[in-house]
């Protein structure tokens, strides 16, 4: 026991990549593993589906080298001078060697760094690429590249395209350039442009491709100091088909700032503003894995505040109906069910902090409008009897008829009266 307690190793402070907490991992465990190809050590020798890409990621090396002008010999040892500080990015024990280790970040680096250089300037791919032509395995390359357990840590590519010729460098790419345009190119992306920016200034040190994505993807619109009210009072939040009875409407966030955070609700106009979004397989991995980095790593809950407070708002088909009628949802699922589900079932394995909960105002809000009588009342009335022009003019001709029945009761009294 005492060699065993002088033979640990110290926890490294470089620590950003993790394996994904197993009670995530449980709901849906294809959403953190990689289909077509390991990157890292975390799935390397993985399942037979990942073993056909070793090939590939072996020629785009052989592309790598050729195109800096470099050795291979002068790749290996870089890799190797840098292999005590990536292996302690990893929060799991790697159990490779340090040849075996050097090799496959050597290989993977490489392999990434071209397929987003491939991306960006089709006349270097090869007309008989595997990735970018036929079979076109590109975009199972991509969404496995959003996978918490599949990075690499982003200074180790950065510094190996900085070895690039002076040819490629002379165009003024960067690499997060190249990460812009290769994600922005597959992902819906508008109106965040300027985050994008931030990264490109350096203000911003990326982690790996997830941290990056959630900060551009899903970065509130400010962060709440401590003065402001984030304990949440009540654990239940209405669902958009009890809102809609109490008289609420909804309207799409403004499309000019793609911002998930920016739910806002209008208490004088009883008006619920979302932000637009998309019900879709490559949505759902981005969501769940800066979740799971999110709760591995970042001591504030963003994203788990976000899963949290949309399910419950979300329920059923029907709250998705809702959201689909208005354009504030774009359901690419095959139908409302599937929908709801899938918005259900990404809060599965996110914690719920009273005392430190992001949407906590607009949850007490949202009680608050619901719970008043008066708001179910007139909607309930605008809902039934006003839905439509036709239905307005039914309801003034029958009050219009009805005020005549009367006139003429009154007179037909007060001629029998005079006689």
């Amino acid at each position: 026991m005492g060699k065993d307690l002088q033979s640990l190793w110290p926890l490294s402070t470089e620590c950003v990549i993790y394996k994904v907490p197993e009670r995530l991992r449980r709901v849906k465990e294809s959403a953190y593993t990689p289909k077509v190809v390991s990157i890292g050590p975390l799935h390397h020798g993985g399942h037979q589906g990942l073993r056909a890409m070793e090939e590939h990621k072996l020629r785009y090396l052989r592309d790598f080298i050729d195109r800096t002008g470099e050795s291979l010999k002068f790749f290996v040892d870089f890799v190797r001078n840098n292999e005590a500080k990536v292996r302690g990015c990893y929060a799991e024990t790697i159990q490779f060697s340090v040849d075996e280790f050097v090799k496959m970040i050597l290989v993977d680096a490489a392999f990434i760094v071209e397929v987003l250089l491939k991306s960006s300037d089709p006349k270097l791919q090869d007309e008989n690429d595997r990735i970018f032509k036929k079979p076109w395995l590109i975009q199972d390359v991509w969404t496995d590249m959003l996978l918490l357990e599949n990075q690499l840590p982003f200074f180790i590519l950065e510094d190996l395209f900085e070895k690039y010729s002076k040819e490629v460098l002379s165009k003024n790419l960067t690499l997060v350039r190249l990460t812009e345009y290769f994600f922005k190119l597959r992902m819906e992306s508008s109106g965040i442009e300027d985050r994008w920016e931030e990264f490109s200034s350096g203000d911003f040190k990326i982690k790996h491709f997830v941290d990056l994505l959630r900060h551009v993807q899903l970065k509130p619109v400010k962060k709440p100091s401590k003065s402001d009210e984030m304990k949440l009072l009540k654990l239940t939040t209405p669902t958009l088909t009890e809102l809609h009875q109490a008289g609420v409407t909804f309207q799409v966030a403004n499309r000019s700032n793609r911002n998930l955070f920016d739910i806002k609700f209008d208490k004088k106009k009883g008006k619920l503003e979302i932000p637009s979004f998309i019900f879709s397989d490559e949505t759902e991995l981005t969501i769940r894995n800066s979740l799971a980095f999110e709760q591995c790593h970042c001591s504030e809950n963003y994203i788990n505040d976000y899963v949290i407070i949309m399910n419950r708002l979300v329920e059923t088909h029907k709250d998705i109906g809702l959201l689909v009628n208005e354009r504030i949802v774009e359901n690419r699922f095959s139908n409302t069910r599937e929908g709801s589900n899938f918005l259900n079932k990404l809060a599965d394995g996110a914690i719920l902090d009273q005392d430190n909960f992001y949407f906590a105002s607009l949850s007490e809000d949202l009680n608050a409008y619901y719970k008043t009588r008066w708001h179910k009342w007139k909607a309930n009335l605008r809902q039934k009897y006003f839905r439509t022009p036709w239905a307005i003019v039914s309801i003034v001709a029958a009050i219009f008829l009805f005020i005549l029945t009367i006139i003429q009761t009154v007179c037909s009294v007060m001629g029998a009266a005079k006689g």
